[in-house]
């Protein structure tokens, strides 16, 4: 057996990161040997052990492992001992001076820390919504949203969904533009869920410049003209005013604190 190298088995019934960062730190401070280490993660059964203490054993390999639940760090150990296995279980002292602390027993539940609630799908939804229906026109992003917001091009439509979408509100966005009619549905309005966004005309002159430079554009394109941007918020002064939705101007203001201000019109 090469005495400048070593096997490591790395155990856990969830990830393995805490027992392999431990690990890792550890084998640092011996940078002249070889350690190999093998992960065998999301281990949940007395079955797996013992076939990973079979392999562990031909190799002679030191053990560390986490594990929530007593009995399987239980079997592991007399396994280990057993077989002659070095083996270090790095939860029982954490769980013992925790429930010592409070005189309470852990719940041993695998990954109770990572498991996902209803809020946490529902935020996903929410946000798979939003980029769906960023900058659509059409009645099943209006009749599935909880938020439509309407507005000219740059005035934080996408970047104000996704944050929304984020707390969990399912958020479609529609342009306003001169050449194209704002879908029936939208006008219509029937569950109070649009809010209009609307912006300083120079700020967003100087918005639309400076994207066309990023664009490797002239600022001189029909896209920042103070004519077209004149246009475009007479038609969209005029939509939100058939609409009759709740107008937020966003100069001036960051994404968190427009958000705060779209909510405050869907309390109850």
């Amino acid at each position: 057996m090469d005495k400048d190298k070593m096997v490591a088995y790395i155990i856990s019934d969830c990830t393995g990161k805490t027992a392999k960062n431990l690990m890792e730190s550890a084998s640092g401070q011996f940078p002249d040997h070889e350690i190999d280490m093998k992960t065998f993660t999301f281990v949940r059964s007395i079955e797996e052990i013992d076939e990973i203490l079979k392999k562990a054993k031909k190799e002679n390999a030191v053990i560390a492992y986490t594990f929530v639940k007593s009995e399987m760090r239980t079997h592991l150990n007399q396994l280990a001992e057993s077989y002659g296995l070095k083996y270090v279980d790095m939860m029982e002292k954490p769980l013992n001076i925790i429930s010592e602390r409070f005189n309470t027993a852990p719940k041993e539940e695998f990954a109770l820390k990572y498991q996902l609630d209803e809020a946490y799908f529902d935020r996903i939804e929410a946000m798979e919504f939003t980029l769906q229906f960023d900058d659509l026109n059409e009645s099943k992003g209006y009749e599935e949203a909880d938020i439509v917001l309407v507005g000219v091009s740059r005035t934080s439509k996408t970047p104000l969904s996704v944050h929304l979408s984020y707390l969990g509100y399912k958020t479609a966005n529609v342009p306003l533009v001169p050449e194209v009619d704002v879908h029936p549905s939208v006008l219509e309005n029937k569950d109070d869920k649009v809010v209009g966004l609307t912006i300083d005309p120079k700020l967003l002159n100087d918005i639309r410049i400076e994207r066309l430079k990023r664009m490797g554009l002239g600022d001189d394109a029909t896209y920042a003209a103070k004519e077209r941007i004149d246009k475009e918020f007479e038609y969209a002064d005029s939509i939100m005013e058939e609409i009759g939705c709740p107008v937020i101007d966003v100069t001036d203001k960051n994404i968190e604190e427009t958000a705060v201000e779209v909510l405050s019109y869907f309390e109850d």
